[in-house]
C-alpha cells in the first residue's frame, strides 16, 4: 500500500467518523434538553425544598450536556473542513476539539460510575420528602406539588368516551392507555396511613386502583434512562478517541510528506 493509498483510506474513515460524532453531538443535545424540560425531570427540579439534590445535578447536567455537544459538533466540521482541504491548521483544530471533548467525557462516564445511584436516589428523596411533608401536616402548597406529580397529561381520545371509563376501553380496543406521569401513586409507608393523602392527591385511574408506589417507579424509569446515558457515553468515548488517532495521523501525514495526491506548486527553469 502507498502513501498516497494510505492517505485516501484515512481522509474516508474520518469523514465517516466525523459524520457519525456530528450524529453523536446532535443525539447528545436532543437527550439534554428533552431531560432538562421533560416532564418527569422538571416536576421534580422545580419542588421548591432547600436541600433539593436533584436540582442541581438536573441543571449541571443540561449546561454539559449541550457544551459537549457543541464542541463534538465542531470537532466533526473542522475534521470534514481539514479533511477536504487537507490543511494541517484545521486539522490541528480538529484534533484539539476531539482532545477536549474526551476530557469532558472521561470525568463524566468516570462519575457515572462512581455515583451509579445518585440520579435515582436524589430523585426518590425530593419525592419522599415532599411526600412526607404532606403527611405530616395539611400544607396546600405541597399537596399541590404532590398532586402535580401523581398527575399528567392524558393520551385520550374522544371515542374511549369518559376519561375515568376511558380506560378499559382503550385497553379493550387495543389503543394505547393513557399515562399518568410515573403511572404511580403514593408510596408504600411503614405508619400505613397513606390512604387519606393519596384520596386527595391521586387522579382516578389504574395508578389509584392498583397504589403502585412511586418510589419504585421512579427508580425504574431513571435507570432505564441513566442505562442509555451511559450507553450514549461510552460510544461517543470511542468515536472521540478514534478521531483523535485519525486527525493526528492525517496531521503527521500532510505535514511531513510532499507528495500524496496534493497540488503542488512548480517553478520551471530554464536551461
Amino acid at each position: 500500500m502507498g502513501p498516497g493509498c494510505g492517505m485516501r483510506t484515512t481522509k474516508c474513515q474520518l469523514m465517516v467518523t466525523s459524520l457519525c460524532v456530528m450524529l453523536l453531538g446532535l443525539s447528545i443535545a436532543t437527550l439534554s434538553t428533552v431531560t432538562h424540560y421533560g416532564l418527569h425531570f422538571t416536576l421534580i427540579s422545580n419542588i421548591s425544598l432547600e436541600n433539593n439534590s436533584y436540582r442541581v445535578i438536573h441543571h449541571a447536567a443540561f449546561y454539559f450536556g449541550i457544551c459537549l455537544s457543541m464542541t463534538l459538533i465542531l470537532a466533526a466540521l473542522l475534521s470534514s473542513a481539514a479533511t477536504v482541504r487537507e490543511s494541517p491548521c484545521l486539522t490541528a483544530v480538529g484534533f484539539f476539539c476531539f482532545a477536549l471533548a474526551f476530557c469532558g467525557l472521561i470525568p463524566a462516564a468516570c462519575w457515572r460510575y462512581t455515583h451509579s445511584t445518585e440520579v435515582e436516589d436524589s430523585m426518590m428523596d425530593v419525592y419522599d420528602l415532599v411526600y412526607e411533608e404532606v403527611r405530616r401536616n395539611t400544607s396546600s402548597f405541597r399537596r399541590h406539588e404532590l398532586t402535580a406529580i401523581h398527575e399528567a397529561p392524558w393520551l385520550y381520545s374522544p371515542a374511549w368516551g369518559d376519561r375515568e371509563e376511558g380506560w378499559p376501553i382503550a385497553a379493550a380496543a387495543g389503543r394505547p392507555l393513557p399515562l399518568f406521569q410515573f403511572l404511580c401513586c403514593g408510596k408504600h409507608s411503614p405508619f400505613g396511613d397513606t390512604a387519606n393523602i393519596e384520596s386527595k392527591t391521586c387522579p382516578p385511574g389504574p395508578a389509584h386502583d392498583v397504589g403502585q408506589d412511586c418510589l419504585q417507579e421512579i427508580q425504574d424509569f431513571l435507570k432505564k434512562h441513566m442505562d442509555f446515558v451511559s450507553t450514549i457515553l461510552g460510544v461517543t468515548i470511542g468515536f472521540t478517541v478514534y478521531g483523535m488517532i485519525l486527525t493526528s495521523f492525517l496531521w503527521f501525514s500532510i505535514h511531513f510528506s510532499n507528495n500524496l495526491d496534493r497540488k503542488g506548486k512548480y517553478i520551471l527553469r530554464e536551461r
